[in-house]
């Protein structure tokens, strides 16, 4: 038989000593079994007997100022229970010291960074580099990668068919977050322009009505966001290739030359697809019908009606459309859409073409020195002393040089001039001259697109006649209805596309290039 003080793990013994105080108080005796020294590995707990001095303690600890707490502590079993406590309690591991977030993110293996920072959104990672040097240089060397990483997961199928993406080498943040500003105008035009053809076309107008449109309106904007984003690049590749044309026929445009197909236009869409082309055909009609409805005052107003509202302004002449669609793209058509009241959306709209028509001169009046003339003026020796400016100045000139010694001399060359970033945004401010070169040589508003697209899907015997074009409510049945709806998204958003890849109504919302 084993001693006493040898106890097996999971033994009847080692039970039976776990028990023994619960059955020493349920059974009565008359000899009192001598006090346990077995303890349960665990922390905090306490002999019976010890719980036992603890409650009659607390008990005898009555009176508002009772000296017993200043009495002799526990008896010598009590302390034979802490200097075991207290044994038990030094094997146990000291805790550890919290060591903050950036600590422990920047002991990690600079593969783990970039993969970490890779899965979060675009915007979130633009924001990351203005932390600190250390997270803006981090990302700013690692722009391949996480573009990459964006780029395979995020990015729908027709946006990389009409952008292709660029060598992985040269795969930055300026050429994804173009992608991104595309998508955002595309997929913010189509939530307007849905909101406004189901409540003046398909008559809309009550709460309830809304809700049972609700399905056929979301099927119709996830169908226009894709065409819209077509459109969206046709403008945009148009300005620039009617730039390079006119640069190379010394000024002479399209309106001066004779052309049965618009040669800039055929380029165009010589890189869709022919379900791409029919497609955007067929819709573009009503995307430009829509816009000029939105600068037009309402058709029930009538003359007394119209001046009591205040509706004294027409509509735009047609070459103001053009301009719009033509200089400033579908970027400038969502801003001018989204503006609310129509006498406030008619002078956002001549705001923003007096601002391409008139001179610099006109542009930028002379400034009154004071009251009278009398105001002192600032010395031109303080305003050239700006170390801000000659740091700009000094950078730029190095880049343009090549200088590549200057620029690293300088601290803001590192963080700001040598990102992809600096750029600018898709379809961005042009020059005076240019903007003087492409309003002497418009198209026309009807003209647009059609005519060319037209004659090109005869040719390319898309369709067998002109009447197998869908137009005008046919193209409403097919944006709503439900056939074919798993399909398109196939086509349009790849077979493996995530949710991400359709923006949604909360995504729309932000744009990470403004």
């Amino acid at each position: 038989m084993d001693p006493l003080h040898i106890t097996e793990f999971g033994s009847e013994r080692y039970l039976d000593k776990i028990n023994r105080p619960q059955t020493s108080a349920t059974q009565p005796s008359s000899t009192v079994a001598p006090p346990s020294q077995f303890l349960l590995p665990l922390r905090g707990a306490h002999h019976p007997e010890a719980e036992d001095a603890a409650t009659t303690k607390r008990s005898e600890k009555k009176g508002f100022l009772s000296f017993r707490k200043f009495h002799a502590k526990a008896p010598s079993s009590s302390n034979s229970l802490d200097h075991g406590e207290r044994r038990f309690s030094a094997t146990e591991p000291l805790p550890r010291q919290s060591t903050s977030f950036d600590r422990q993110f920047h002991c990690l293996p600079p593969e783990l960074q970039v993969e970490i920072i890779a899965s979060l959104p675009l915007s979130d990672i633009l924001n990351l580099r203005l932390a600190s040097r250390s997270l803006h240089a981090l990302i700013s060397l690692n722009e391949a990668p996480i573009a990459r990483h964006h780029l395979d997961h995020h990015v729908p199928v027709y946006a990389k068919r009409l952008y292709p993406p660029p060598s992985p080498s040269a795969l930055n943040f300026h050429y994804l977050c173009g992608i991104w500003h595309r998508l955002h105008v595309a997929a913010k035009l189509s939530y307007l322009m849905c909101e406004w053809i189901s409540r003046e076309l398909f008559l809309r107008n009550t709460e309830e009505k809304k809700r049972a449109f609700a399905p056929q309106r979301e099927r119709m904007r996830r169908r226009l966001i894709p065409l819209l984003f077509t459109i969206f690049h046709f403008f945009e590749t148009y300005r620039d290739l009617h730039l390079k044309y006119l640069a190379q026929n010394d000024g002479k445009g399209l309106l001066k030359e004779p052309y049965t197909i618009n040669p800039i236009e055929a380029q165009i869409m010589s890189l869709y697809d022919d379900r791409t082309l029919l497609r955007v055909h067929e819709v573009f009609p009503l995307v430009i019908s829509s816009f000029c409805r939105r600068l037009r005052p309402p058709s029930y107003v009538g003359r007394v009606e119209r001046s009591i509202r205040g509706y004294m302004r027409d509509k735009p002449p047609d070459e103001v459309h053009v301009a719009i669609l033509c200089i400033g793209g579908l970027r400038e058509v969502e801003r001018i859409w989204e503006v609310k009241g129509y006498n406030t959306r008619r002078a956002a709209v001549d705001n923003w073409y007096n601002s391409i028509t008139r001179d610099t001169a006109e542009q930028e009046p002379k400034k009154r020195r004071g009251m009278l003339g009398l105001k002192r003026k600032k010395s031109s020796f303080t305003i050239g002393k700006n170390p801000l400016g000659d740091a700009v100045a000094v950078a730029a000139n190095a880049r343009i040089s090549g200088d590549v010694g200057m620029t690293t001399r300088d601290p803001m060359s590192n963080l700001v001039f040598n990102t992809s970033l600096s750029t600018g945004r898709p379809m961005g401010p042009l020059a005076r001259d240019q903007l003087k070169l492409l309003l002497s040589d418009l198209p026309i508003l009807q003209k647009i697109f059609l005519e060319t697209a037209e004659a090109l899907i005869l040719e390319r015997k898309i369709v067998e006649r002109a009447s197998d074009i869908k137009r005008n409510a046919q193209i409403f049945t097919d944006l709503i209805c439900e056939d074919g709806f798993e399909e398109e998204d196939q086509w349009w958003y790849g077979t493996i596309a995530s949710e991400s890849v359709r923006p949604n109504l909360e995504a729309i919302e932000e744009d990470v290039l403004e």
